[in-house]
């Protein structure tokens, strides 16, 4: 069907009812593209991977209330009762978790007299069992040797860790530091003009924390040291998936009659800790979803009242139309042209608007540029829903009878 005439009607008989839909249509169109966009920003960062065996993993958290003469006697005795139950691979104490929300960082330097870091990387304080017990893979170099651990003492703060002389990294600290070559047996700097020596490379191991589009949340390094609980840490407890609400309550169990002096801040397996880490970005993205459905509600409504509107002041002029020869499928075909054009006009002026409110979105809040996938994905479904919102009133209108004509006469 030529669209020509059509879209000349629109303009001379129907130019500000057309205004307004493609006005409608242009809004829906940036605001979907560019919330689809940011729903997939957050889906991804809710499935990002952690590095660690999340299945068969849950941890216990806790504090003491009175001063404890020896913790790290304690720590002892606790690893080696949750070691003993049933159904336990291993168990370790570590001074933060993935996705657990506050993080002991530090600067890395590849020189002694660097003024500025080069990164600033996360710091997991590791004990011997603590690869095997997250499930870390290594992909170069070698785990700590047995002498290689320190001997954390609460009472000597943060510069006691930079003593240490060996460490593991993840592989895209490695990368960061070491582009070029093999991190393993390369040294860098942190804390002290003393440098550590790279023992080997894991796979993936993210940071507790990380900032919205972080390019550093796999810059990780762990350093060979026992701590005790009282230091922020949490007993990490490896078992098979099934068994681990039953172990999870039988380590609490054996915690607190190894010291009754201590509260229990958290216990939960690791799908709680993800859980709770990205509940903010599960709940925007539903937030988003809703909105995204609202618009094309209410666009679609518009189209159909605007379409019902236009049939009946047209009614005449169809029935002219029908005595004149024309077909139930020509008139059906009219409206769907003339929706086409309208929905056409708006998706290009929306995609350019859906441009500029993303490069706001770069410039305000560190948004990626949006992919050009998107645009077509919304255009498209922005004209199949205005193909399905007109049906209605086109079917009504082939409808009308070429008497219709005679009798308005």
């Amino acid at each position: 069907m030529n669209s020509l005439p059509i879209l000349k009607s629109l303009l001379s008989h129907h130019k500000t009812a057309s205004v307004l839909i493609i006005i409608e249509i242009a809004l829906s169109c940036a605001i979907v593209c560019n919330a689809v966009f940011i729903i997939g920003e957050r889906l991804d960062r809710m499935h990002r991977q952690s590095g660690v065996a999340e299945s068969e993993l849950s941890r216990v958290q806790l504090t003491n209330i009175d001063k404890d003469s020896d913790p790290s006697a304690l720590t002892t005795r606790d690893l080696a009762s949750l070691r003993a139950l049933p159904g336990v691979k291993s168990a370790t104490i570590v001074n933060q978790i993935p996705f657990g929300g506050s993080s002991w960082n530090s600067g890395v330097f590849l020189d002694p007299e660097g003024t500025r870091p080069i990164v600033n990387a996360t710091m997991y304080m590791a004990g011997p069992e603590f690869i095997d017990t997250l499930g870390l893979h290594l992909v170069a170099g070698k785990n700590f040797a047995n002498d290689a651990y320190l001997k954390v003492d609460p009472k000597l703060g943060f510069m006691q860790f930079v003593t240490v002389r060996d460490i593991i990294i993840t592989r895209a600290l490695a990368h960061r530091l070491f582009p070029k070559k093999s991190a393993i047996g390369e040294t860098f700097y942190f804390g002290t003009d003393d440098p550590v020596r790279v023992v080997g490379v894991i796979d993936h191991l993210v940071r507790p924390r990380e900032f919205e589009r972080d390019p550093t949340f796999e810059y990780t390094m762990i350093l060979p040291a026992r701590i005790p609980y009282s230091m922020g840490g949490s007993y990490v407890i490896r078992t098979a998936p099934e068994d681990r609400d039953k172990t999870l309550a039988a380590a609490v169990e054996v915690l607190e009659k190894n010291s009754p002096n201590r509260i229990v801040l958290n216990q939960q397996t690791f799908e709680e800790i993800r859980a709770d880490y990205f509940r903010p970005d599960k709940a925007m993205a539903w937030l988003l979803i809703t909105v995204c459905v609202a618009l094309l509600i209410v666009t679609a409504l518009g189209i159909v009242g605007l379409a019902s509107f236009w049939v009946q002041q047209r009614t005449r002029q169809i029935g002219v139309r029908r005595a004149l020869g024309a077909t139930r499928t020509q008139i059906l075909r009219y409206f769907q042209t003339e929706n086409l054009l309208l929905t056409t006009a708006g998706i290009v002026a929306g995609m350019a608007l859906a441009y500029g409110i993303n490069m706001w979105l770069m410039d305000s809040y560190a948004l990626p540029r949006l992919p050009a996938m998107v645009l077509p994905i919304g255009a498209v479904t922005l004209w199949v829903l205005g193909q399905l919102a007109v049906l209605g009133p086109a079917r009504r209108a082939s409808t009308v009878p070429p008497a219709v004509a005679t009798r308005s006469v």
